[in-house]
């Protein structure tokens, strides 16, 4: 990899919290979640890489993690891809995580055939993004069932759509859960406050973050947004920022 820096917007003024985005998603895609956070934070929402202003950079998630660490030290806040991505920040560099957020995230697969059948699946897909265009790959990945309840949203989809095929391909393939080497057993040497959370009706990552929870241990704690699938953050982000608004005034 080379040595590259994450494009990244920053705003506001205080403590400071790095939001991670998201596969498929941008920086920008935090949206008024950012803004909201913004009126008494610095916020800085980078691009992971393969996506928007870092679509040219080639990572695996210890590299991700790696790069994301050059905005600490920081409150880390990931969603899915990027809580995975946060996660590997504090595994290795706990000196720059003051605390840390993890939303619809994992540790890992740890089914080794399991996770070389998502890498075949990931890798897969990268090859059709690239066959066949951003646009026609995201109108598949956002019909999902899993994002069946984010809201319309034409500028989200459209920021998207700014991301490039080659980029999304490269984060798949180097980045993608197949790729994840399991980490559970590590979870409980993290020593900063961690909230992991999930959406109430996202039943995997509720299974998945109440068990991060307690492997983290007595310094974790897990909490459900009521009413909300995978993108809880998008689909009830007032309900969300309530939770996390509480647990960084109750950590701070």
């Amino acid at each position: 990899m080379r040595d590259l820096s994450l494009a990244t917007e920053r705003r506001g003024h205080g403590p400071r919290l790095v939001l991670a985005h998201g596969f498929t998603q941008t920086g920008r895609s935090w949206g008024a979640v950012a803004d909201d956070l913004a009126d008494d934070h610095e916020v800085l929402t980078p691009d992971a890489p393969g996506h928007g202003g870092a679509s040219d950079i080639t990572a695996d998630l210890g590299q991700a993690g790696a790069l994301l660490a050059e905005h600490g030290p920081a409150t880390f806040i990931g969603y899915s891809m990027g809580g995975r991505m946060c996660l590997h920040t504090a595994l290795a560099r706990p000196d720059v995580v003051d605390r840390l957020v993890l939303l619809g995230a994992t540790a890992g697969i740890e089914d080794a055939d399991e996770r070389a059948a998502r890498r075949h699946s990931d890798d897969e897909l990268a090859d059709s993004i690239e066959r066949d265009g951003v646009e026609a790959f995201l109108d598949r990945w956002l019909g999902l069932p899993m994002f069946a309840r984010l809201p319309a949203d034409p500028a989200g989809r459209a920021e998207r759509a700014r991301n490039t095929a080659a980029g999304l391909a490269s984060s798949l393939r180097c980045a993608g859960a197949g790729t994840q080497e399991p980490t559970w057993d590590r979870l409980a040497g993290l020593t900063m406050p961690v909230l992991v959370m999930a959406g109430a009706d996202d039943h995997k990552f509720v299974t998945l973050g109440r068990r991060l929870a307690a492997a983290i241990g007595r310094n974790a704690s897990f909490a459900a947004v009521p009413d909300a699938g995978h993108a809880a953050h998008s689909e009830q982000p007032d309900a969300f920022l309530w939770l996390l608004r509480g647990w960084l005034s109750a950590t701070a």
